[in-house]
């Protein structure tokens, strides 16, 4: 049973006992990532979140790290396009100590600027290891194609440029503007002791309101070209087409449609790029859904020379769902893949507390396990086909790194259409 509630300042506490297991796994979820953010700040959640690691009025950043050790609990956080999270999973016996820890993280930091001018330093260095990882940073490069100045298409890191002209009063002026008790969600699952909810109102009863957050306009999909020039032993392509919001009522079948287009190793991109062709060693689909909007990427690596076959082979099979949709055993076998995957999940309390902070965030609402079940069991073949026909007859965008920095030959923006 999930235990919903909020308190008079509008911060909301979303929790699953689980009387089973002896852990529990917290967090706590702020509504604010890269996508709140302007192009002279873009960095500055991922910023900020580093430094709520650096020390409190009570902590320095090494006693910080060693209360948490001293209760064997894990304790980490990170930044997304939406989302901002700081979490920790402990032993049930150790739940009062982690809360207690985290809420200072939260409410303590006192962002010095000694902490500040060495963190500039590791997150140039983060920002410099994604420049080397050229199957990351692509889809940086897709998000930038196909969302253009739009927040959405902003890098999670920032730039270099920025990050080294951030300073503590802006740090500062972004946590009271986006840290509000509106937008913070506090999620928890696990062996949770009867009076949770009075211990996290002692901390978060007094969480003030702050300023207004920032308002954020959807993005206008674009078919665009990026491309990145880079030494490089493969060419790394990456193609972008519209996707679903989160809450659009077709994003089970999208889940369906993914995991046979490009999700495992039977999947249709896999078996014919990978094994009939061997055109690539890494090959995959994905589908990023946003509060209102969404974005499907296809991403390859292959060698020099053999990026206008790759791409002429996506599009085809691409087209082909679009054209024949999928036949009912094949579907069968995806809807027994996501359901298994869901469940099995569902182990995990880090999971269950993940699930129920955004959730709550982005959706506003809990499904249960039966009703997910009983989603996935209602999309058809139809539905798949009725998708593929939409997401898939619209212009498409390409993210390219390779060693010449050249748009293949075979892409083709309205290919699809």
């Amino acid at each position: 049973m999930i235990v919903r509630h909020t308190l008079p300042n509008g911060v909301r506490i979303v929790a699953e006992p689980i009387h089973h297991v002896r852990s529990v796994a917290l967090g706590f979820w702020v509504g604010t990532g890269s996508r709140n953010e302007t192009d002279e700040i873009n960095g500055v959640s991922h910023f900020l979140e580093h430094m709520m690691f650096k020390g409190t009025k009570k902590r320095t950043a090494r006693q910080l790290a060693e209360a948490f050790d001293e209760i064997g609990g894990q304790v980490n956080a990170f930044t997304s396009k939406e989302l901002t999270c700081y979490y920790a999973k402990v032993l049930d016996q150790h739940f009062s100590a982690a809360l207690e820890i985290l809420a200072d993280m939260f409410f303590g930091s006192t962002l010095p600027d000694e902490e500040i001018e060495k963190e500039k330093k590791v997150i140039i260095e983060e920002i410099r290891m994604v420049e080397d990882t050229p199957d990351d940073l692509i889809h940086d490069l897709l998000s930038k194609a196909v969302m253009g100045k739009h927040p959405l298409g902003f890098p999670i890191l920032g730039s270099i440029e920025n990050i080294q002209a951030f300073d503590r009063s802006r740090l500062e002026n972004y946590r009271r503007r986006q840290y509000r008790p509106d937008q913070t969600v506090i999620a928890l699952a696990g062996r949770l002791p009867e009076d949770f909810l009075d211990q996290i109102e002692s901390y978060f009863s007094a969480f003030p309101k702050g300023g207004d957050a920032s308002v954020c306009r959807p993005p206008v999909f674009r078919s665009d070209v990026v491309a990145r020039k880079k030494s490089t032993e493969q060419t790394h392509l990456c193609l972008g087409l519209p996707g679903l919001a989160i809450q659009d009522p077709r994003i089970y079948a999208l889940i369906l449609l993914n995991n046979m287009l490009g999700g495992n190793m039977s999947s249709r991109l896999f078996q014919k790029v990978r094994e009939e062709r061997g055109l690539a060693y890494s090959v995959y689909s994905y589908h990023m859904a946003y509060r209102d909007c969404g974005l499907f990427a296809v991403y390859a690596g292959t060698g020099p020379g053999q990026e206008n076959e790759l791409i002429r082979l996506i599009f085809e099979i691409l087209d082909e769902l679009r054209q024949s949709g999928v036949e009912e055993s094949e579907l069968n076998k995806a809807k027994e893949q996501l359901k298994s995957g869901y469940m099995l999940s569902l182990e995990s309390t880090n999971n269950r507390m993940s699930r129920l902070g955004k959730n709550e965030l982005l959706l506003g609402k809990h499904v249960t396990l039966d009703e997910t079940i009983e989603c996935i069991e209602r999309v058809t073949t139809e539905d798949i086909l009725e998708l593929a026909r939409d997401l898939f007859s619209r212009p498409a965008s390409l993210a390219v790194i390779s060693p010449s920095g050249e748009i293949p030959s075979a892409y083709g923006r309205d290919a699809l259409v």
